[in-house]
């Protein structure tokens, strides 16, 4: 039976195609403000990461009504390091509105997440969206939609409903037509096709009880909240559920509060029907994939299986020389329980505290993954330090050592094809396709995810700044041997003191510079890379030695090209085995894990790094 006064719809598309500025202009075509109030752009994205990335983090819920018919909406990561909430996601809608830039038309993540949804058997809807920018083509990226459907396996009725129904907008500009060429201002000929077209929960309201548990909040008040769809029967605050977990254990629990989703808040309701999506407060440690039911008559529902993680870096407590001059939270205590926490909260990652207890090993699905934690805690106040990130191996049933192996992709101009693929030969990947178009040439490669760290630098300077560059988990496969690592050594600080421009200007000639004139440095922090192999230790305080003679040349200004700075997801790609990435609040610093230059050595000869 279908819930015809309810609509689950996912909003899918590339990072940056305009997702969260499509809801909001939906939310003001429902009224989901007051005449008077200030809304900020992008109001979804509403984690400053989120807002500063320009990218969408989190799954998010809210509802809008429109006819009186409750509209779902499900705003989906685009970024595959956000796969694991993609994938879970989808399982709550019926429906996708594929929303794709009219000027660039599907992207390499666009078919990450448009994979996902033809899986999972959903009615698509493609929306051509920035139809008002320079240089869109809307009909190109319409049929460049449909090919792309094709390609994954779309069936013939999918292809059909996507064919029948396509909407031109302009989120920015607050218009959705069923024409690039018609006039109207507003977003209801897209909230028709909504209502009128996508379709509605196919349920059993009058069923036993079945909801299954796609996504995790949570509350220091009330602990873990457990948010999913109702598949059959209606759920009631205070009522006996079942919990039946993915390793088929149960256990009995109640229902102590239930909320639904209402515009972009919860509404604390008394019961909610099948079809709905709706948060249950009650259920100890609930977790991914637990199904509420009926104790009388249990239902069984598919399990859902998390992505494993692919990379996981060890979190220590900083022992910097600088500790706590800018962060106000430096202990291993405060470390380990936040990070605990966060094991609470976020239940993609995997976090464990290592055997010896001298940090803590937090896995997830790739750099970006990892770095947005750590920029949270940074911003949080937290001082610490990590290593650099390991690729999680397994072994196969046959005993063998298998890795997780990428799916990248590089869009670039045709000249610079060669040295890309150059690039990626060096890194241990290997081309699997190959088209060259007008103006840019789409290759395709299968790189194991070792390969894939520090490769977005290169490729940007092979292809001097005009290649794209995207990556997402393909499978595990067999073991690559050694990959390729930095070639370059590493100018290391002798002392604890500020870098002074006359050493600098001395320095800049043997490689690049990490550190400017006046910057904080310590002994065994990373101050640039040398341009040849093997690491050097460098005086970064050296001054000119007075002496009583003049030269005509002696008092010329020491000219410095700026230094090198690195974003946190570079530093991590950057740092090798023995190095670590310093991170405060204010800075981020790399530098040996072992300071002292006398220590490193006696480290290295007992480690059989280098020869008595």
């Amino acid at each position: 039976m279908r819930q015809e006064n309810i609509r689950n719809i996912a909003i899918i598309a590339h990072v940056d195609h305009g997702k969260t500025t499509l809801v909001d202009e939906l939310l003001k075509a429902t009224d989901a403000f007051r005449a008077n109030q200030q809304v900020e752009e992008r109001v979804l994205d509403s984690n400053d990461q989120e807002r500063e990335r320009g990218i969408t983090i989190l799954a998010k819920n809210i509802s809008i009504e429109y006819k009186d018919v409750k509209i779902n909406v499900i705003d989906t990561p685009g970024h595959a390091d956000f796969g694991g909430e993609v994938e879970r996601v989808l399982r709550m809608a019926d429906g996708a509105l594929l929303l794709c830039d009219a000027a660039e038309g599907p992207m390499p993540q666009t078919r990450f997440v448009l994979s996902h949804a033809i899986a999972a058997g959903l009615s698509v809807m493609i929306v051509v969206n920035k139809i008002d920018k320079p240089g869109s083509d809307p009909e190109k990226a319409y049929n460049d939609c449909l090919d792309l459907m094709a390609d994954l396996g779309a069936d013939d009725e999918q292809l059909e409903f996507a064919m029948e129904h396509v909407i031109y907008a302009s989120a920015v500009n607050g218009f959705a037509r069923l024409d690039p060429a018609d006039d109207n201002d507003n977003m209801f000929p897209l909230l028709d096709m909504i209502v009128d077209d996508l379709p509605a929960p196919d349920v059993d309201p009058d069923g036993p009880l079945a909801l299954q548990c796609v996504t995790i909040d949570h509350s220091e008040y009330v602990g873990r909240i457990g948010i999913g769809r109702i598949y059959s029967g209606t759920i009631h605050d205070g009522d006996k559920i079942l919990v039946v977990k993915n390793d088929g254990s149960r256990a009995m629990s109640q229902v102590k509060q239930l909320f639904t989703f209402d515009y972009l808040g919860r509404k604390e309701c008394s019961e909610a029907v099948a079809g709905d999506i709706a948060a249950v407060v009650g259920v100890d440690s609930t977790d991914i994939g637990d199904v509420y039911t009926d104790p009388e008559n249990p239902v069984e529902l598919e399990p859902i299986e998390i992505d494993p993680p692919t990379l996981g870096i060890v979190f220590e407590p900083s022992t910097s020389p600088l500790v706590g001059r800018e962060g106000d939270i430096v202990g291993g205590r405060q470390l380990k329980e936040r990070l605990f926490q966060e094991r609470e909260n976020n239940v993609t990652m995997k976090i464990e505290e290592l055997p010896d207890k001298t940090g803590i090993e937090v896995s997830g699905r790739g750099i970006l993954h990892l770095s947005v934690l750590m920029e949270t805690m940074r911003r949080e106040g937290f001082e610490f330090q990590v290593g650099r990130p390991r690729v999680l191996f397994k072994k196969d049933e046959h005993g063998n050592t298998v890795e997780p192996v990428e799916q990248a992709v590089v869009e670039c101009p045709g000249e610079y094809s060669g040295k890309v693929i150059e690039v990626f030969g060096n890194a241990g990947g290997t081309m699997s396709s190959m088209e060259t178009g007008t103006t840019q040439t789409h290759l395709e490669f299968k790189i194991p995810t070792r390969g894939i760290m520090g490769l977005k630098n290169r490729i940007l300077n092979v292809t001097h700044g005009e290649g794209v560059f995207y990556h997402t988990f393909l499978e595990y496969g067999p073991y690559a041997g050694e990959i390729g690592v930095r070639q370059n050594g590493a100018m290391i600080s002798m002392s604890t003191e500020k870098a002074v421009a006359y050493a600098l200007g001395t320095l800049q000639e043997r490689g690049q510079l990490f550190v400017g004139p006046g910057d904080e440095c310590y002994e065994g922090m990373l101050v640039g890379e040398r341009s040849k192999p093997g690491d050097m230790v460098v005086n970064i305080a050296r001054t000119k030695s007075l002496g009583n003679q003049r030269s005509s040349t002696a008092d010329i200004a020491v000219q410095l090209t700026p230094p090198k700075t690195f974003s946190l997801e570079e530093a991590l790609e950057y740092i090798m085995d023995d190095e670590l990435v310093e991170i405060t609040p204010q800075s981020i610093r790399m530098r040996k894990r072992i300071l002292n230059e006398t220590e490193r050595r006696k480290w290295a000869v007992r480690n059989g790094k280098v020869k008595k």
